[in-house]
């Protein structure tokens, strides 16, 4: 077929016939396993893996999610003052009651806790910030 669809183009000062049908054909099948091979890469990159559907989607959004709210969480962890950071510290990370902070930070029991008070507002606010920037970047998408 490529010979006949290609006839015009032959060119007798060029060469015999038969030379210009070898050097069609060389091109067909040049073109032919090229693509077969291309197509047999392709099947080995893909190969072992599976597609994901929409349960795993989810579970990829999820976790980008989560880890989003986890940076978040730690700016707003590290922009509290060296105080508030090392109460909410010793109590939320080292499993300390207030009271046990305080001792252990040399600072009265009230002086703890209000310092453990506004550490969870300021990282609440932070959270509420991000969950209302969150929302509006969604609504935008739409």
């Amino acid at each position: 077929m490529a010979a006949l669809e290609g006839a015009h183009t032959y060119d007798a000062r060029r060469g015999a016939p038969l030379a210009w049908l070898y050097g069609i054909s060389r091109n067909v099948i040049h073109t032919h396993f090229r693509g077969t091979a291309r197509e047999r890469h392709l099947m080995v990159r893909i190969s072992g893996r599976r597609l994901l559907d929409e349960e795993d989607v989810s579970a990829i959004e999820r976790r980008i999610d989560a880890d989003r709210a986890a940076r978040g969480l730690a700016c707003a962890h590290a922009a509290l003052s060296e105080p508030l950071r090392a109460v909410l510290d010793l109590v939320a990370l080292d499993g300390l009651t207030a009271r046990e902070a305080a001792q252990a930070l040399g600072i009265s029991s009230a002086t703890a806790r209000v310092r453990l008070h506004r550490a969870r507002k300021a990282l609440r606010t932070a959270g509420q910030a991000h969950d209302a920037t969150r929302s509006a970047l969604l609504e935008a998408a739409q």
